[in-house]
């Protein structure tokens, strides 16, 4: 890999000032399409999703806890896999606790899950410490229904909201990544939000979930919670 020119400070200066227009350009773009994403039409749940946890059988709503809001992480992780994804493994080990509790201060639980059998989940994750449940969802059309799971049997071909048939490579079925957002309204769960493959590249902390979600980083919320403390 080639080094970067060597030039004078001058020069620097004047490239760096030119980029950082392009930065705050994008800063800007940013901004607005997460407004937009806060706009977007939400759709109601109708199923009932049951998952397994180590406390047992949980339904969605018990993945919110007493938050508002929950973001479902997809990990790659089939019922006869014997180990999950080795790019899921890496990135769901940067979610700390320290992560968690500041989506928790933001209203917004967070949980994985996988189509893989709770025994094969635990007996995985053994030793590893991570922080977030982990959620088995086999037996469910949870997968299929939010698209991460292609089954050509079943006629589940769909991921990142298109037709993607040859992602199965000849295989009958496959796992994808990816990440649903959710929203709580009373008694009626809404799904708001859900991105696939490269669109979950830049989720890597705390406010990148929270962009995802319908009610944004509610940094105002934060502050009248605080101040009524």
């Amino acid at each position: 890999m080639a080094l970067p020119e060597v030039v004078s400070r001058e020069q620097w200066l004047k490239a760096r000032l030119q980029l950082l227009a392009e930065e705050k350009e994008l800063t800007r773009k940013r901004d607005a399409l997460n407004a937009e994403r806060r706009r977007l039409p939400m759709v109601r749940v109708e199923k009932q999703y049951v998952f397994e946890g180590p406390q047992g059988m949980v339904t969605l709503a018990g993945l919110f806890g007493d938050c508002r809001q929950l973001i479902v992480h997809h990990v790659m992780f089939g019922p006869d896999w014997d180990v999950a994804c080795p790019t899921c493994t890496e990135y769901t080990s940067e979610f700390t606790d320290a992560l968690l509790e500041r989506l928790r201060s933001r209203d917004t639980a967070f949980a994985m899950v996988c189509r893989a059998p709770l025994a094969k989940i635990e007996a995985y994750r053994a030793g590893r410490g991570w922080a977030p449940t982990w959620y088995s969802s086999y037996g469910s059309e949870f997968n299929y229904d939010f698209q991460v799971t292609l089954d050509a049997q079943t006629g589940h071909l769909h991921y990142n909201y298109r037709p993607e048939p040859g992602l199965l490579g000849g295989a009958r079925s496959t796992e994808l990544p990816g990440a649903s957002c959710f929203l709580r309204d009373g008694g009626e769960i809404f799904h708001t939000y859900s991105a696939y493959a490269r669109g979950l590249d830049h989720v890597d902390f705390a406010y990148a979930f929270l962009d995802m979600t319908a009610l944004g980083r509610q940094e105002e919320w934060e502050k009248r919670k605080k101040v009524s403390r």
